[in-house]
């Protein structure tokens, strides 16, 4: 039987570009993992009974400790699963920079071009939801801007493209050399987005032909392998276990945040999400990791990155 302290689950949805990428690391890693699959739109009730409102996809759960947005899912696992590595070069810190690039402006780059390609056929609940997430208030406008614009959002795409399609071009497996690493998920879930969301992707791909030889060999690493789970099991694991991670504030602290300050995160753009409030368990430059009670699921903690994501003391 998996031990239900350490047993990893994983709380997504299939067409989620963001849960692809946890996925293809899961692959590198040749993990097991339990798959519960959680509604594309809000409310996502079983989800934010876990988080204490956080929604977005997808939230890593092992025991009572639960880990929001992918940033602080992929450290998790390179933490509890060093080997093999997510970082097989040196340049591990340029990695996780280049992953702000990936997950802010190249990510939202692509939202654009999915959902403004899409036009009037974009279902309207869907449209509002993702356009407030990714574009916020004036997300209408801003909907109908990346339409009017696609062909210099497309240009704007094509630069990064060809420059991994150049660091391939020596024939190399990987982004890094010949062994996979996290740089490798975080550049693959565009491109899957791209190529399965867009009916231009497959066009545009096309032309990048070391590019396309990669996105076969990181398709190849697969998944790991996953376990259906019911979200009311994964509710009772919390319940039923205590959160084990670290206690404590690392030194110089710009907020001066204590163990058991009480305090609210929340992404930090105007995407009309509810903030999740606890109390401090540990913080440092990287994470902050807050503890909540209630009578649903018990005492969980809800891990977080520090960089976009805005703390607020109480």
């Amino acid at each position: 039987m998996p031990d239900p302290t350490t047993e990893i689950i994983l709380h997504n949805y299939p067409q989620s570009p963001v849960a692809e990428k946890v996925r293809v690391a899961f692959g590198i890693k040749q993990l097991t993992w339990r798959d519960v699959e959680i509604p594309r739109l809000p409310p996502k009730p079983m989800l934010t009974t876990l988080t204490g409102g956080y929604r977005r996809t997808p939230v890593m759960q092992i025991g009572a400790d639960i880990y929001c947005d992918s940033q602080c899912i992929l450290r998790e696992l390179e933490r509890r699963h060093p080997t093999p590595t997510f970082m097989p070069t040196s340049e591990a810190g340029l990695m996780w920079c280049l992953s702000r690039y990936t997950d802010g402006d190249l990510f939202s780059l692509a939202v654009k071009i999915v959902l403004g390609s899409a036009g009037d056929n974009l279902p309207s609940e869907f449209a509002e939801d993702r356009g407030r997430l990714y574009i916020g208030k004036d997300w209408a406008e801003g909907l109908k801007r990346a339409n009017e614009q696609l062909p210099h959002l497309v240009a704007q795409m094509r630069a990064p493209l060809s420059w991994m399609n150049s660091q391939l071009s020596d024939g190399r497996s990987f982004l890094l050399g010949s062994d996979p690493a996290v740089i490798d998920a975080q550049m693959y879930h565009l491109i899957w987005f791209i190529r399965g969301r867009w009916t231009g992707g497959p066009e545009m791909l096309s032309e990048f032909p070391d590019l396309i030889r990669w996105e076969e060999n990181v398709r190849t690493l697969g998944h790991g392998a996953s376990q259906v789970m019911r979200a009311q099991d994964a509710i009772d694991r919390a319940k039923n276990t205590e959160p084990a991670s670290e206690i404590g504030v690392a030194p110089h602290d710009p907020q001066d945040l204590q163990v058991n300050t009480l305090v609210s995160v929340s992404p930090d753009v105007e995407g009309g999400e509810q903030p999740v409030e606890g109390k401090v368990r540990y913080a440092d430059a990287e994470t902050i990791a807050i503890v909540r009670t209630s009578d649903e699921v018990g005492t969980v903690c809800v891990h977080f990155p520090r960089t976009g994501y805005r703390i607020a003391i109480a």
